[in-house]
């Protein structure tokens, strides 16, 4: 039962860590199409959204989504999906997508605001910490309370009547 108290928290640190892994990936991948000095105009395809939750008392997040569509300077015709763009874009309106040369599908329509991509990681980054300190606090608190309890299982003469 004792393994309970430390794989939950683990776990919880691992899912943290995936997180910022996902979050430090895209966000390089943003920054690297805003500073590529590469951009096309896009139209946006399409405009749907997700929704999430609402299973019993839980609140339900909606997500939007486009699909735009573009040109390269080479000839190529691309199309990417991004999430959380502004709803303001509908179908067919034109707007302009910055990519990398490499990698243009890995495009972004996001307005280039390097502050807000940052202040948004580190937020998640002091979030993200409290969450797995936390778990490490726990976790030692739970050897310590487990050794404590044992050492008291070997020496009955020590335990109060």
């Amino acid at each position: 039962m004792e393994v309970f108290f430390y794989i939950v928290p683990t776990l919880m640190i691992a899912g943290v860590l995936f997180a910022a892994s996902r979050l430090f990936k895209r966000a390089r991948r943003i920054r690297s199409a805003w500073n590529s000095g590469l951009t096309a105009e896009a139209r946006c395809l399409r405009t749907y959204t997700t929704t999430s939750g609402g299973g019993g008392d839980t609140s339900v997040s909606t997500t939007l989504h486009h699909v735009y569509e573009f040109t390269t300077r080479e000839g190529r015709t691309v199309r990417f999906e991004e999430e959380n763009g502004p709803g303001t874009i509908l179908e067919g309106d034109i707007v302009t997508a910055y990519y990398v040369a490499e990698r243009p599908e890995e495009a972004t329509a996001h307005t280039p605001g390097p502050g807000k991509l940052w202040s948004g990681m580190g937020c998640f980054v002091v979030m993200g910490g409290v969450v797995i300190a936390f778990c490490v606090v726990f976790m030692v608190a739970a050897h310590e309370i487990f050794a404590s309890t044992a050492g008291m299982m070997d020496d009955p003469g020590d335990m109060m009547p």
